[in-house]
């Protein structure tokens, strides 16, 4: 029972620092930037459950979708660092980018799924720490990594759905600097996943 505990607690503190809800609020208030409350609250929703299905989907066929495409893990890490890394400067620029600014509703589905649910979200570092964590675990252990990140998704969802709230307290030009400094953090985040994947390709220590 005491080894599930700490097994549990191991994994939220990973998810936690890898997604950190908390973080990713003035990300979300960028990305959702002129968009109404109806839309705001569904590029949330279909953000969280795209982000869950997502790793979903590698924790149990994590290996055999690697293999079957023949995907590395510093590909991996440097393809995710890449476009991680660009969402990062991208929310640096002081104008508003077909990227991160929602134009109109038809694009809704495209920003809850890139850049919010993946990279953001469901990234490689999410992906990779979630495949690390079932990595020869059995049943239970893998169910509990599942329950973990869904109550994460919830959290993010959570935190999202607040993000007004936030704004409101804080204001928004304390909400836009955050953003600013969140988007320097995130292009490191992005070099480093680069670095590391070289590191791994390259065997450099």
């Amino acid at each position: 029972m005491y080894s599930l505990i700490t097994f549990s607690l191991t994994v939220f503190t990973g998810f936690f620092a890898i997604m950190n809800p908390i973080a990713n609020v003035p990300i979300f208030l960028s990305l959702v930037d002129g968009a109404t409350e109806t839309e705001k609250k569904r590029i949330n929703k279909k953000a969280v459950i795209v982000a869950f299905l997502i790793v979903l989907i590698f924790v149990i066929l994590g290996k055999f979708i690697f293999e079957l495409f023949g995907i590395t893990i510093p590909a991996f890490k440097i393809t995710g660092g890449i476009l991680i890394f660009y969402v990062g400067f991208e929310m640096l620029q002081s104008k508003k980018s077909s990227v991160k600014h929602l134009k109109n509703t038809q694009i809704d589905d495209n920003i809850a799924i890139s850049p919010l649910a993946i990279p953001i979200l469901a990234g490689p570092g999410t992906i990779v720490t979630a495949m690390n964590y079932v990595t020869n675990a059995d049943y239970l252990h893998i169910g509990l990594v599942i329950l973990i990140f869904a109550i994460m998704c919830l959290l993010t969802y959570l935190f999202f759905s607040l993000s007004d709230f936030f704004v409101k307290k804080i204001g928004q030009n304390v909400i836009s600097v955050i953003g600013k400094i969140m988007g320097l953090i995130i292009a490191i985040i992005g070099t480093n996943m680069i670095i590391e994947g070289i590191k791994i390709a390259f065997k450099i220590i």
